[in-house]
């Protein structure tokens, strides 16, 4: 489904809950309780208010035959008791799926006409369901980089000064990997290697810093299997090695923070990596849509508390 598909088809409450009932249960609604299959439904009437003498819509519940537990499509997600009609949900899913850079909570909240705050914490729910527990590791030829990003600076010698390390692993015709480091050392990039990359990959491609070598060893990589490109000679491609692929990637997501996001905090910076590294791993995807919906029904909630529990004072991180 595209923007427009989303605006046309899931323009009502009951639409976009049938809607959520298929992504959620494909094979037929089941018990959240016990599991079963022997479900009867029930609508209730909706209540009158009684300060504005309005009356509410009404509401659709499932009893399970077995247990006589209630519950509703709802019921467990992110989208349960929110304030928020769920046809702004999926406009917002929608939005973040198909900005190739991204899309920014002040934009977000002009387009579906809430504030920024409800904006804000809307986007980075849908993030949390972007995020790939225990994702395959990759194989065939892999390309490994780092990239800086944040404040300008003159000159290049102190080269991290004001400047957030992210690190890049990206299999040729394959997935992608944005790593927020804390510094390029062999043991943080050995680390990060190790986790996402099978020993038995068919090659890996790096630049010429002097940490990969090291890091490669401790990652259980040796010999022939790394390939270096020298840069700072001004060589960028020998054959099949090269690391312009993952440098791509890198270019998409800065791209994304100058024109669309301006300035992100840094310690919100990994939810925007795994966002980008998200949505280009599933680019072709033919329902990225429909998965995401899926997916924020069974990634459970992320309280605001929880949200913004980390230091009062966090730096910015600027293009």
């Amino acid at each position: 489904m595209n923007l427009l598909d989303v605006y046309k088809e899931l323009n009502t409450e009951s639409k976009c809950l049938a809607f959520l009932e298929h992504m959620r249960w494909p094979g037929g609604v089941k018990c959240l309780s016990c599991e079963s299959l022997r479900i009867s439904s029930i609508t209730t009437k909706g209540k009158k208010n009684r300060r504005t003498g309005k009356v509410g819509p009404d509401r659709h519940l499932y009893q399970c035959n077995e247990c006589r537990f209630q519950f509703t499509a709802t019921t467990g997600t992110v989208y349960h008791d929110t304030h928020l009609p769920l046809h702004k949900w999926f406009l917002a899913i929608a939005l973040i799926t198909e900005s190739k850079k991204g899309i920014s909570a002040n934009q977000l909240a002009r387009a579906l006409g809430v504030q920024y705050r409800t904006a804000w914490y809307l986007a980075h729910r849908i993030r949390k369901a972007m995020v790939v527990p225990d994702p395959p590791k990759l194989k065939g030829v892999v390309e490994v980089d780092e990239t800086y990003v944040g404040g300008k600076q003159r000159g290049n010698r102190r080269k991290q000064l004001n400047k957030e390390v992210v690190m890049g692993i990206r299999e040729r015709g394959g997935d992608l990997r944005l790593i927020h480091i804390e510094s390029p050392t062999a043991e943080n990039l050995g680390q990060q290697i190790k986790e996402h990359i099978d020993p038995a990959v068919k090659m890996v491609v790096t630049d010429e810093w002097q940490a990969y070598p090291k890091a490669m060893i401790g990652a259980g990589i040796h010999g022939e299997k790394h390939e270096t490109i020298r840069h700072r000679d001004k060589i960028y491609v020998r054959g099949n090695v090269h690391t312009n692929t993952v440098e791509s990637a890198f270019s998409l997501f800065k791209r994304g923070l100058t024109g669309a996001f301006h300035k992100v905090s840094l310690k919100h910076l990994q939810r925007y990596l795994n966002e980008f590294s998200f949505r280009f791993n599933n680019r072709k995807a033919p329902d990225l849509f429909g998965m995401t919906v899926r997916r924020m029904a069974l990634a459970g909630n992320l309280p605001y508390a929880k949200l913004v529990e980390e230091n009062a004072f966090t730096p910015f991180v600027r293009p």
